[in-house]
């Protein structure tokens, strides 16, 4: 199986996995185990801060910033397709009893006049506006990058109008690999970062937050009150700290791959870039070619290739530390024959339908303004 549905479908590679086996370890909840400091030290100076905190998933260091920048009833300013909206599990309301304001924009990009126009009046009738959240690059969108000055004017916008920012930087280098720019510049505007080690970096577990020292410290705590602390962590931490260090530089191979990928896809009849990729993720549509998105999922997968879906007809493949130049050569030969229109496989002879759960739904909008869009569920691998 080339395995396309996420760059959560990493494996640790053999030398990862001896790096892990050997690392020292003892324990984090104390603050005593050196492999984990070493990782927290190194992702800080990455990125530009003071400290860094070690954390089981971007998920959890996404909802624990939220819980430091604000208190409950405050209003979190996002773009509405953000990943903390949309598939973090309501972690918001639950966790930190806040509410999200969505701003609109494309590519997943909101502008500063947005964040100027969602601040509420300072009136005990509305919630208190705290925080901006910016996603880079920005999953739902494809991938896409923040232009520099666009960050810096959301930044200016925030510092104004005395709001904290945090940047949900899961994919944060490969944004860097991209535009060939250290992390620690796409980072400096914000209070603080989380990156995940798990997706193109290819460890099999984890996320770092970032930010300066005080806020790291009292994100310690609700790392302690959400469940994440934990004992002898290095062995898992020595997987993000063996990618931080040989993992970086081959993520332009990723990105190369993509390219390469939807090219192939775009010249199958009746499929469509949506849009075209900057990074590692690949979204097309498939409308023209009259399957629905889960059909098209159910051919490619019969026939060796996983994709996931996020949409009635669109589809996202995602290229990853696991598959190679030949693997996308075999993956666009199989959608070209897979998404050519036909008779769906018999039962028994390929077809998944009767193995594949029942998809739950619900419907959502895109980041490219009204289209409605229909998310299927689990998406915890995004």
């Amino acid at each position: 199986m080339i395995d396309l549905s996420s760059d959560t479908a990493t494996r640790p590679t053999s030398a990862m996995r001896g790096f892990m086996a050997e690392a020292a370890v003892g324990d984090d909840q104390r603050g005593e185990d050196p492999t984990v400091n070493a990782l927290q030290e190194e992702a800080a100076h990455l990125l530009g801060k003071p400290a860094a905190l070690f954390l089981p998933s971007a998920t959890m260091a996404n909802q624990i910033a939220l819980k430091v920048h604000t208190q409950p009833g405050d209003e979190i300013l996002c773009h509405e397709s953000a990943h903390i909206r949309l598939y973090e599990g309501g972690g918001p309301a639950v966790l930190s009893g806040c509410l999200l304001y969505p701003l609109p924009g494309e590519r997943g990009v909101f502008t500063a006049d947005a964040v100027r126009a969602a601040l509420r009046p300072d009136d005990p009738h509305f919630a208190r506006t705290r925080l901006v959240c910016v996603e880079n690059t920005h999953n739902a969108a494809g991938g896409c990058i923040w232009r520099p000055e666009e960050t810096e004017a959301v930044a200016q916008a925030a510092r104004e109008l005395g709001l904290a920012l945090h940047l949900d930087g899961s994919r944060l280098l490969n944004a860097a690999v991209a535009k060939n720019t250290p992390p620690a510049a796409l980072a400096a505007a914000f209070d603080t970062v989380t990156l995940c080690l798990s997706k193109g970096l290819g460890a099999p577990v984890g996320a770092l937050l970032a930010g300066d020292t005080d806020t790291i410290r009292a994100a310690r705590r609700w790392k302690h009150v959400f469940g994440g602390a934990m004992r002898q962590a290095g062995i898992i931490a020595a997987g993000g700290l063996y990618a931080l260090r040989h993992h970086r530089d081959r993520l332009h191979e990723d990105h190369e791959n993509a390219a390469l990928l939807a090219e192939g896809l775009a010249a199958i009849p009746g499929v469509r870039l949506n849009p075209p990729p900057e990074t590692n993720l690949v979204f097309f549509d498939v409308a023209g070619t009259g399957l629905s998105g889960a059909e098209a999922r159910m051919r490619l997968e019969a026939a060796g290739v996983r994709a996931s879906g996020t949409g009635e007809t669109r589809l996202r493949m995602v290229t990853h530390l696991d598959v190679s130049r030949a693997d996308i050569e075999r993956a666009v030969e199989v959608a070209g024959k897979a998404l050519t229109l036909g008779p769906s496989p018999a039962a028994g002879e390929g077809s998944l339908s009767r193995e594949r759960p029942r998809l739950r739904t619900r419907t959502t909008r895109t980041c490219r303004g009204a289209n409605q869009i229909l998310t299927t569920l689990p998406v915890s691998d995004w």
